[in-house]
C-alpha cells in the first residue's frame, strides 16, 4: 500500500532538545512517531474499516484468478468439409 507523508510544525527549540535527549537515550523518533500514529489510527478507526484495509494490503488476499479454459473437445471443421449436427465428419 502507498505511504503518505505528513508535514507537521513544532517548536525548533523543544525539537532541538527532543533530538538531543532522545539520541541519549538512543531513541529513534521516527520509529516513536510511527507508534504513536499506530496507537492513534487503533483508537479511531473502526475494527471492521481497519480488518478491510488490512486485508487490501495482504498480497495472499488477492482475488483468486479464473483457471485457464480446456481445450474445446470438438476442434473446428475445416474449411469446406462442415459438420452438420449428428454428423461425424469423413477422413
Amino acid at each position: 500500500m502507498k505511504t503518505a507523508t505528513i508535514t507537521i510544525t513544532f517548536e525548533q527549540q523543544k525539537l532541538k532538545a527532543l533530538q538531543f535527549y532522545a539520541g541519549k537515550k538512543n531513541a529513534d523518533l521516527q520509529s516513536e512517531m510511527d507508534e504513536v500514529l499506530q496507537k492513534l489510527y487503533e483508537k479511531y478507526v473502526p475494527a471492521s474499516t481497519r480488518e478491510y484495509i488490512e486485508s487490501q494490503m495482504s498480497p495472499a488476499q488477492t482475488p483468486p484468478t479464473r483457471p485457464s479454459r480446456p481445450p474445446s473437445s470438438s476442434a473446428p471443421a475445416p474449411i469446406g468439409h462442415a459438420r452438420t449436427q449428428g454428423q461425424e465428419a469423413a477422413e
